[in-house]
């Protein structure tokens, strides 16, 4: 490999662009707020929702605006936490991976900008609207960019059984959800939440860490791909039962589960989205097999219009990769999930 340029640490970033009093305030109160409805505490829904990649800040912040005026609504039984997901992880090709590689997707990959622009989103998104967001965390080396912005992260399911991966979500102070393998395997996925619930010694950025453990690590259940690549549902009334189960008497601190209901559950249809969310809601107010204790909130992938473009699409708001409900079908539905929580 060509070792093209060293970039700057993520301190000196940091201090090039600095969060202000206001903006920590607002961060640690979102998780602070996050953390109490993993525990029980707060009894309203955890709702991530936006688009599966945060590729044009005009848009996205477009989006976080009338995203913040609805989360205003429903205040009192939903809590929404922003999905700004600025890497993303590709299955073959070179296809768009993220405005951390190509802040500009029409134009080149560039790291460096990538960076500086995803840091400026997130920013934007504290500061100017008040949102502390998620991301998720595909390069665990690259964290520390953003790790003073972020209120959750996520572990995709390519990544969750990677050591590395869960060593450094061990050493978060923000919650953790982790999605299950790409072949649905419940116990795996016990086993690494609780590998991220406890402390280690390992290598960080050339640095000797120790880690305390993070107690907020919880699952995502995302369905499954199985030997011969169809997609399943593990979000019915039997699997999320089971799923509950595994939680409760697993061990687990603070046990939870977050529903995503894209992705291999809608079998990648993304207005199955509202069906599921509909009916995990339903299945969550019966309450058996320990889904009211244990299911604490949905992600939902959204955008500004439905569907998806080409990598080099003009339509403002649509997105790049995976295709998304559009804001108005959003609004109807958390307004809905309001009711039905």
């Amino acid at each position: 490999m060509e070792f093209k340029r060293k970039l700057p640490i993520p301190k000196e970033i940091k201090e090039l662009y600095p969060l202000s009093d206001r903006g920590i305030k607002t961060r640690q109160e979102c998780v602070a707020t996050i953390k109490g409805i993993l525990e029980g505490v707060d009894s309203r829904m955890l709702l991530l929702v936006g688009p599966c990649s945060a590729d044009r800040e005009d848009a996205v912040l477009d989006y976080l605006q009338r995203l913040k005026v609805l989360s205003e609504k429903v205040s009192d039984k939903i809590y929404i936490v922003p999905r700004l997901y600025t890497s993303k992880p590709r299955t073959s090709g070179n296809a768009y991976k993220g405005m951390l590689h190509r802040p500009d997707p029409s134009g080149e990959d560039d790291i460096l900008k990538g960076i500086i622009a995803i840091r400026q989103m997130h920013l934007s998104a504290i500061e100017e609207i008040g949102f502390g967001c998620a991301d998720e965390m595909l390069y665990p080396e690259n964290h520390r960019f953003i790790s003073d912005l972020l209120c959750y992260v996520t572990i995709g399911a390519r990544s969750v059984d990677d050591q590395q991966h869960k060593l450094t979500a061990s050493g978060l102070e923000i919650p953790v959800g982790l999605k299950n393998p790409m072949n649905g395997n419940l116990d795996a996925l016990l086993q690494d939440i609780l590998t991220v619930q406890n402390s280690h010694l390992f290598l960080y950025r050339n640095w000797e860490v120790e880690s305390e453990g993070n107690p907020f690590a919880h699952g995502v259940l995302r369905g499954y791909v199985d030997h011969t690549g169809e997609s399943h549902c593990n979000c019915d009334a039997s699997g999320l039962a089971l799923a509950c189960r595994k939680m409760l008497d697993g061990g687990v601190k603070n046990p939870s589960l977050v529903v995503d209901c894209n992705h291999s559950n809608s079998g990648k249809d993304y207005l199955k989205q509202v069906d599921l969310a509909r009916n995990i809601c339903a299945l969550r107010r019966e309450g058996e097999g320990g889904l009211r204790e244990t299911v604490k909130g949905l992600m939902l992938e959204s955008y500004i219009e439905d569907g998806k473009q080409e990598e080099h699409g003009a339509v403002y708001g649509q997105s790049i990769t995976d295709a998304c409900l559009g804001w108005e079908k959003t609004e109807k539905l958390v307004l809905e999930l309001a009711e039905l929580w």
